[in-house]
């Protein structure tokens, strides 16, 4: 994953990408008609104090718009994802804001946060002032992703025998090709009979698109990171290619053909 070795916090570095999808969760969940209801995604946003203000409301502006808008139907397909599963163990990789563990039921099952220990603390530290509870177990696994990630993850008690569903989201994108694919690597073998996997799949050349659509609206302006600078347009294997490969049953959803 880019970013600095020693790791990052909520206002620096790909920390600042998980407070701009907490700002589109906010934004989404005061709109009308919202595809999800995240509460704690706002006090997030305003804990953290960015280095440049995000909203979390809707505003007359279309890049926040459109990232909000984005946000909300991607979260909203994982949020089905988890609970369109028994399984009972639940990982999210590279987890940074999400809330899942208090917005959704997910009454005796184990929830896996994985993500950089500064990332996780500073949401303990705002979730723990707010007095939430969560509706399942959660187990924050502060580690970065490019070091020994799963034997963080079974210390934390996570189960390979077990069945799991693990979530990708955000994530890939940041990645290197070889970091990606070491991912999956490391993921394939923990996942018992009856494990789901859900990820966020965009091809190399539309991440160079996108990295090109975020420098014309000067998005590094108004968010205080440039998301080119963090993107990686890397050639890489499809997942969803070398996942059939394994064997997994494997069907893919365009963001642009769901409901």
């Amino acid at each position: 994953m880019a970013g600095p070795r020693g790791g990052w916090d909520i206002v620096s570095s790909i920390g600042l990408t998980a407070l701009g999808v907490a700002a589109g969760r906010a934004i989404e969940t005061v709109s009308p008609d919202p595809l999800i209801a995240d509460r704690y995604a706002a006090e997030f946003v305003r804990a953290a104090k960015p280095p440049r203000p995000m909203p979390t409301e809707p505003v007359e502006d279309e890049l926040w718009m459109a990232i909000a808008g984005y946000v909300a139907l991607r979260a909203r397909f994982f949020d089905d994802v988890l609970t369109g599963t028994s399984a009972p163990q639940i990982v999210i990789l590279a987890a940074g804001l999400d809330a899942r563990a208090f917005r959704l039921d997910l009454t005796g099952r184990d929830v896996y946060e994985v993500d950089q220990p500064r990332v996780l603390a500073f949401k303990q530290d705002v979730l723990d002032g707010l007095g939430a509870t969560p509706t399942g177990g959660r187990h924050p696994v502060g580690v970065d992703l490019r070091d020994d990630w799963p034997a963080a993850l079974e210390a934390a008690g996570f189960d390979r025998a077990r069945p799991s569903v693990w979530i990708a989201e955000g994530l890939l994108p940041y990645l290197p090709a070889q970091a990606e694919e070491r991912l999956f690597d490391l993921m394939h073998p923990r996942c018992a009979p009856g494990s789901r996997i859900g990820v966020e799949h965009i091809p190399s050349a539309d991440v160079a698109g996108l990295a090109g659509t975020f420098a014309s609206a000067k998005a590094g302006e108004q968010m205080g990171l440039d998301r080119g600078d963090v993107l990686s347009t890397e050639p890489r294997r499809d997942p969803a290619g070398w996942l059939a490969g394994k064997g997994w049953q494997v069907s893919v959803e365009r963001a642009a053909d769901l409901p």
